[in-house]
């Protein structure tokens, strides 16, 4: 599939927070095949992390089961991926650099996210890696 993408956290909590746009239109292609997300333990990790946050919580219009009935759909469809080699590309976040790991480990052509300055200065280049936001995703 040249689908394979990787869903940042920021694309999975706006898709949890809004009640339409552009986040939660990416997850309904994720679960409609249209795209397909990769996943590692440590995205998962963060997915579980951030959507259990109170302030996440407290603006969201689904409950906790329903977030939970979502998230695990979504990792459903997920291809888990290991990722045995760390390029560490040392972006301005050290948080993020396993995001860019986990696509070079899975092939991905694309990391989805709404914070793309966060992964536009890496020390490592990945020319075939695209870094897009979801808007731009459905513009293509």
């Amino acid at each position: 599939m040249d689908n394979i993408v990787v869903i940042d956290t920021s694309v999975i909590i706006s898709a949890l927070i809004g009640n339409k746009g552009p986040s939660r239109e990416v997850i309904r292609r994720c679960l409609k095949g249209h795209l397909q997300p990769i996943i590692s333990n440590a995205l998962y990790s963060e997915y579980q992390e951030v959507s259990k946050r109170q302030n996440i919580i407290d603006i969201c219009p689904l409950t906790q089961d329903e977030i939970q009935g979502l998230l695990n759909a979504f990792y459903s469809i997920s291809r888990w991926v290991s990722i045995h080699y760390l390029w560490r590309p040392n972006l301005i976040d050290e948080s993020d650099n396993f995001v860019i790991e986990l696509a070079i480990a899975g092939n991905a052509t694309m990391i989805i996210t709404n914070n793309i300055r966060d992964f536009n200065n890496s020390e490592i280049s990945f020319p075939e890696l695209k870094i897009v936001t979801p808007e731009a995703l459905l513009k293509r």
